[in-house]
C-alpha cells in the first residue's frame, strides 16, 4: 500500500549507507516490500541491519521479503520538532512495531493518520509506503497505519 506525502518536504533525504548494508532495506521500500535480515544458518531474524547474526555470530546474513503487519508494541506523540523542516508538524505519532512473521522483530516508524487519535498498544497496523520520486536520489519511507482506519 502506498500513501501520500505525510512528511513535509525539507527533510533529508534517506540513503542506504555508504558500505551498502542497509541497501536491500530501501531497495525493497521502494518497490513497496517490507525487507528485513535472517541469518542463513540458523534462521534468526533481526533489526536493524548488522554484518553479524545476533544469534549465532555467522557472516551469513541475508535480506527477506516480510509481511507488512503488525502490532504496536509502544508509542510516543512528539510535540517538538526534530528538525527544522518539522517546525510546524507537531504533534506526530512514532510507533515501535512488533513483527510477528519475522520471530517478533520490531522496527520504529511514523503512524498516519490523525497525529491526535488514540493509540493503543496491541493495535494491528501495516506498512504503507511513501515515495519520493522527485528526490535525488529517489527513496521510499514506511511508515505504518492503523489497520481498519481511514
Amino acid at each position: 500500500m502506498t500513501t501520500a506525502t505525510y512528511l513535509r518536504p525539507g527533510l533529508p533525504s534517506p540513503v542506504a549507507e555508504n558500505d551498502g548494508l542497509d541497501a536491500p532495506y530501501w531497495e525493497g521500500a521502494r518497490r513497496g516490500e517490507l525487507m528485513v535480515q535472517r541469518c542463513k544458518p540458523c534462521g534468526n531474524w533481526q533489526w536493524g541491519p548488522e554484518w553479524i547474526c545476533h544469534k549465532c555470530l555467522s557472516f551469513d546474513v541475508g535480506w527477506q521479503k516480510v509481511e507488512g503487519r503488525g502490532r504496536i508494541y509502544s508509542w510516543e506523540r512528539p510535540w517538538h520538532p526534530v528538525h527544522p523542516a518539522l517546525k510546524d508538524q507537531g504533534p506526530y505519532i512514532v510507533v515501535l512495531v512488533e513483527l510477528p512473521h519475522a520471530a517478533g522483530i520490531r522496527m520504529l516508524g511514523n503512524l498516519v493518520g490523525d497525529p491526535r487519535q488514540e493509540v493503543r498498544i496491541g493495535a494491528e497496523v501495516e506498512a504503507v509506503f511513501e515515495p519520493h520520486n522527485d528526490a535525488k536520489p529517489p527513496f521510499t519511507l514506511v511508515h505504518w497505519k492503523i489497520i481498519g482506519s481511514g
